[in-house]
């Protein structure tokens, strides 16, 4: 069933009435990985131990490798016993993924026609439950050589999972594979604001919160933050917002009596008001590239992006009101408990671990700090500083894992002094960020889904 435009009042209240009475209580630690990061974006899962050592070249340590069409760095997602993900298949038999450190700012020219999948499979065997066809035609964006059609992780509640395909439109599916709602929201032009014809595709995630889909699309024009009904996919509201084109997902932050949306952005990180869209808190400056997701920790929200002339990191107090933009020279002020402007990440979202606060840039350096006073701890390499890191880290057991592009996981030793434990192949590229669940990490290649972990004969 597809609801489009207007609908019958009975046909929207009997779709309610069945939705509700499947509504789970939420996520399980543990279990459930719903978005990007998981639960709350934190990308940390300290239910079961995962593998220090593994190899997929080996068939060591590896419960199941399944192959995926397309390409995709959508992240999986899980619930329950599924393991979803989406991809985008081309028609030319091997679509250009140029991976590593480089500036090339150019996009892709690929005008065969596309697939746009969703596509679940079992979490214990691999085998695929189903797969859908969201959309087929000529990609209406190009994409940059790194990027992919299919980069928006998908998100779910464990009644619906929903899908972003940028300019291809939104997708809400029951866990059957059944279409519930779809979205067309015109072209979302994502690329260099500095060079319009360098378009590099959509990557921002859909979030679920509270019976809301929160999208973000900064993009060329028209650029906007909106709240969606999950069960019916009706517009709740819609902020425009001025900015550049941006990859980041967006965070809902739910403290001190209010829920709100925060977002990054260049020239405008902010806060919305979950219930009405409006904006409560704004700061300008940063990186013009923006794109690791904000994440809450000790009562802070740290935010950081880089390119251009700052690559900053920010711990802002959810408190905020107003502009609260640091003056020249500043490095914290009544809203913004520290901030570093020359250590963040660009690709990738940083990680808070017990106490520290742990930002990895592109080329592998990897700085520690206290996440409460922002003192370092350390920085160190990880890698041999030749190859690109864009898949975020995530954490469980006491250890972190971080996926560099040529596919090599680097297992750090969480604390305040640097250890590596470890370097695991995948056997092929890897920039979508890993997800956890059960004792399994589960890993989206660039031609397969894995699952690290010990198998069950």
């Amino acid at each position: 069933m597809v609801l489009k435009g207007s609908v019958s009042t009975l046909l929207v209240l009997a779709l309610v009435a069945t939705v509700s009475a499947q509504t789970p209580s939420g996520p399980r630690a543990g279990i459930d990985w719903p978005g990007f990061r998981g639960i709350a974006a934190r990308g940390v899962d300290d239910g079961k131990a995962l593998p220090v050592s593994w190899s997929v070249p080996e068939s060591r340590s590896i419960k199941w490798r399944v192959p995926v069409a397309g390409l995709g760095h959508s992240s999986p997602v899980v619930w329950g016993d599924m393991v979803c993900t989406a991809s985008a298949v081309s028609g030319t038999p091997d679509p250009q993924l140029k991976v590593g450190l480089y500036g090339d700012i150019g996009s892709v020219l690929d005008t065969t026609s596309h697939k746009f999948l969703v596509m679940c499979f079992d979490k214990n065997t691999g085998k695929l439950r189903w797969e859908r066809t969201a959309k087929t035609g000529v990609p209406i964006v190009k994409r940059h050589p790194k990027s992919t059609h299919a980069s928006s992780t998908l998100a779910t509640d464990g009644r619906l999972i929903v899908a972003m395909f940028g300019s291809e439109g939104l997708y809400a599916y029951d866990l059957k594979g059944g279409l519930v709602w779809q979205k067309d929201f015109g072209t979302l032009d994502s690329g260099f604001f500095m060079v319009p014809d360098a378009q590099w595709g959509f990557a921002s995630s859909p979030i679920i919160h509270n019976g809301r889909v929160i999208v973000q699309a900064d993009v060329q024009k028209g650029s906007f933050v909106a709240a969606f009904d999950v069960r019916t996919g009706k517009e709740l509201w819609r902020t425009a917002r001025a900015d550049v084109p941006t990859w980041s997902t967006p965070a809902v932050v739910s403290m001190n009596g209010r829920d709100q949306v925060i977002v990054n952005g260049w020239k405008h990180i902010g806060g919305y008001d979950l219930e009405t869209g409006k904006e409560l808190w704004r700061m300008t400056g940063g990186g013009d590239i923006p794109v690791p997701t904000p994440i809450v920790a000790h009562g802070l929200v740290f935010i950081t992006n880089a390119h251009g002339k700052f690559s900053p990191i920010y711990a802002i107090k959810p408190t905020a009101n107003g502009d609260i933009t640091l003056k020249e020279g500043e490095t914290s002020n009544a809203h913004i408990a520290w901030s570093y402007m020359r250590d963040g990440g660009y690709m990738q979202t940083p990680i808070v671990y017990d106490d520290v606060l742990y930002v990895c840039r592109d080329n592998g350096v990897l700085s520690a700090f206290d996440a409460k006073t922002g003192v370092r701890h350390y920085q160190s390499r990880l890698g041999d500083g030749k190859t690109g890191f864009s898949a975020s880290a995530v954490a469980a057991g006491g250890r972190l894992y971080f996926t560099s592009e040529d596919g090599d996981v680097y297992v750090v030793k969480a604390g305040t002094t640097y250890e590596l434990l470890g370097t695991n192949p995948l056997g092929e590229v890897a920039m979508a960020t890993p997800a956890i669940s059960e004792g399994l990490l589960l890993f989206r290649t660039r031609n397969h889904l894995v699952a690290v972990g010990e198998r069950q004969e």
